[in-house]
């Protein structure tokens, strides 16, 4: 069987080469692309072509560790990604799972990795390690396993295997997304609206990238897309559109085995001692001469470390599965809601909460994974680490697409996500019950400042216009109850009559609106309040600060500025700065908004923005006619410095403002800077 696969693997890729001078490529005002061409893989050699001449770095860093070659382009800080590939199987997996693929599906990959295969070619100068091309499309879809793996928190989870620290706590507060969708009928105007905004890195393989195909097999899609995407990740078509926001249910498992104490390399499994199966792998690091040898370990569960505190197995659906990219694919070629849940229903993409609107009076969300069926005793928290010495715990199917928690046009007639509990998804009557699922697969029940804030803000009793839509979208409010898992009201209640040496903090403190704006001295307190509590209590039970804890945090806060601004009284965006290249501007906001950032130190005591409020896209559907689409994006379409398009978004960006963008062939063509074909 095995000779069968690498026979019509190599068949295929002798197969016939896509000729780039059917492809076109228009960037408009803002340098997006554009792809035009007749075929489906042509669009898609296109796509890669033109990511290449943008950000090709982010490019070859997501395929890097298909060859093991991270730790050889970019030193020991990075190895760990061949590692991981290694240990979680990547290449078997898709040897295995090859024949699941569709022909359809591999056309279109064969001629996004013939894009990047060429552009390399043309361009050898840009190409990070030398035996990183050509790749093969196997190559290719073993990277976006490693890639779904790591997004489903398996990187995590290593990192406390590896540390030692298999208790540890992780701080989800500050990543998220936002999606929204509102029916029709809730409309003043009678169009659906969608808003698809990601809250991702600014920078890297996990940037939001936005492109336009069109091909004459009725694909025109745009949108955005990370690193190696062959199709729109979540974006709009002609008749509907999607967004994504990251879910935390319990898609990932530990299990801590019992080993054999005459011989480590066996566990209990059943009553029976059971081999684990070992191999070595050699890691190739930048400036190392001798490669690095390293043990390989693998159990029924799946990838198994060994630390001091024993040895454990990660068991999740991501690295047993190689369809996610087409299930994309599918999504971006449905017509309409039944072609698009026909899409999803293929399950091959292992997490995200999808949300969805369309022309024809739907909008629809599920929170999407790859979940498994876990029958286990009930005596098992499936949040904790568990035992490894029984069937009882070793799942092997999941539940399906039907089983998993959705809606369709619920009456209060919108949907909304923002990393929150599915069962707080809409109007209050319409909400569904967390009593309908399996307490063992971790559905989230929370709210978080930013669900709040939107029950605030939206109108659930009267029609809502686009202008309000809009504002919601970009508020920078947090709500009038605060929801961060570290209880911090009780500093914000100090006052500078109890505290007198803090008086101008604390007045600029009190005076605050609990706005993220750039020119908030409030804003400003609190963004350093926040970095200090979110440190000092990670990992630990959240509750409110005690009385001591507030005043040191406070006087954390007042040295902090003393000694890097030699005053206490500034505004956000003087601490705060969005940075590109060699421009700094005035930052706003902080984790948790509707319109959030996040960032990390910088220097002279200022922070980096580094993530937050991304590729943003706005949405309305009206009955005839194409979507009319609203869309920005941190920076700009390229990521290479001195480029004209490197930086050109950032005053949309920080003005909150957007651009038009359409799907009208012809007005791109008629409005387009430059048109050319890849390699041109």
């Amino acid at each position: 069987m095995r000779f069968l696969v690498i026979l019509f693997l190599s068949t295929l890729t002798a197969s016939a080469q896509i000729d780039p001078h059917k492809v076109t490529i228009a960037r408009d005002g803002y340098g997006v692309p554009h792809i035009f061409a007749k075929t489906d893989p042509e669009v898609s050699y296109g796509l890669a072509w033109a990511h290449a001449e943008d950000d090709f770095v982010s490019l070859q860093r997501m395929a890097l560790p298909s060859k093991s070659l991270m730790g050889k382009a970019f030193g020991k800080n990075a190895v760990a990604a061949d590692y991981a590939f290694a240990l979680f199987r990547c290449r078997e997996i898709t040897e295995e799972k090859w024949n699941t693929l569709s022909p359809e599906f591999i056309r279109l990959i064969k001629g996004y990795v013939q894009g990047l295969n060429d552009y390399a070619a043309k361009y050898p100068e840009e190409v990070l390690h030398k035996d990183l091309f050509p790749l093969t499309i196997q190559d290719y879809i073993a990277s976006s396993v490693l890639a779904l793996t790591i997004f489903n928190g398996a990187d995590r989870m290593l990192a406390a295997i590896y540390s030692n620290n298999m208790n540890q706590v992780i701080d989800y507060d500050k990543m998220g997304s936002n999606a929204i969708a509102v029916h029709p009928s809730k409309t003043i105007t009678g169009e659906a609206f969608l808003a698809i905004n990601a809250h991702q890195p600014n920078e890297g393989p996990e940037a939001f990238y936005e492109a336009h195909v069109n091909s004459e097999e009725g694909w025109n899609a745009l949108g955005g897309l990370l690193a190696g995407g062959p199709s729109i990740l979540h974006g709009v078509n002609e008749n509907l559109g999607w967004a994504h926001t990251v879910n935390f249910c319990d898609r990932l498992d530990v299990f801590q085995l019992q080993m054999n104490p005459k011989n480590q390399n066996q566990y209990l499994f059943d009553g029976q001692w059971v081999d684990l199966d070992k191999k070595k792998i050699k890691l190739r690091v930048k400036g190392v001469p001798v490669p690095i040898s390293r043990d390989l370990f693998w159990s029924k569960y799946g990838a198994t470390m060994k630390n001091e505190q024993g040895v454990f197995s990660i068991r999740l659906g991501a690295n047993m599965e190689i369809r996610a990219l087409e299930q994309w694919y599918k999504m971006n070629k449905a017509k309409n809601f039944t072609e698009f849940y026909n899409a999803i229903s293929l399950q091959g993409l292992s997490m995200f909460n999808i949300m969805y609107a369309d022309k024809n009076d739907t909008i629809f969300y599920i929170n999407n994974a790859l979940m498994p069926i876990r029958n286990g005793d009930a005596k098992y928290d499936w949040k904790k680490t568990l035992p490894g010495n029984t069937s009882k715990t070793l799942w092997t199917q999941f539940h399906g697409i039907k089983e998993l928690p959705q809606y369709v046009n619920p009456n209060s007639g919108f949907l909304f996500n923002t990393n929150h509990s599915s069962f707080y998804a809409t109007g209050e009557k319409d909400n569904l019950s967390s009593s309908q699922f399996p307490a063992a697969n971790g559905w989230e029940t929370n709210h978080n400042n930013r669900s709040v804030r939107f029950l605030e803000l939206f109108p659930q009793d009267k029609p809502l216009d686009f202008g309000l839509f809009k504002r919601i979208k970009f508020d920078r409010q947090l709500p009038a109850k605060l929801q961060y898992p570290y209880g911090i009201d009780s500093i914000l209640m100090m006052t500078a009559k109890s505290y007198p040496q803090y008086d101008t903090i604390l007045n600029n403190l009190n005076a605050w609106d609990k706005s993220g704006d750039p020119n908030s001295k409030g804003a400003a307190i609190f963004l350093l309040i926040y970095e200090n509590v979110a440190a000092s209590m990670r990992g630990k039970d959240p509750q409110m600060l005690t009385k001591i804890q507030s005043e040191e945090t406070i006087e954390k806060v007042k040295t902090y500025l003393v000694n890097n601004f030699g005053t206490v009284d500034l505004r956000l965006g003087d601490i705060q700065k969005l940075v590109r290249g060699d421009k700094e501007y005035p930052g706003p906001g902080f984790p948790d908004l509707l319109s959030p950032e996040w960032g990390v130190p910088y220097k002279d005591g200022k922070r980096k923005i580094t993530g937050g409020d991304a590729y943003i896209a706005l949405v309305r559907f009206p009955k005839q006619g194409l979507p009319i689409i609203e869309t920005s994006n941190t920076y700009g379409a390229s990521a290479k410095a001195g480029k004209p398009h490197f930086d050109d978004q950032v005053d949309l960006f920080l003005q909150q403002k957007t651009k038009p963008m359409t799907l009208d062939k012809a007005e791109v063509l008629r409005t387009a800077k430059r048109i050319y074909h890849p390699g041109e």
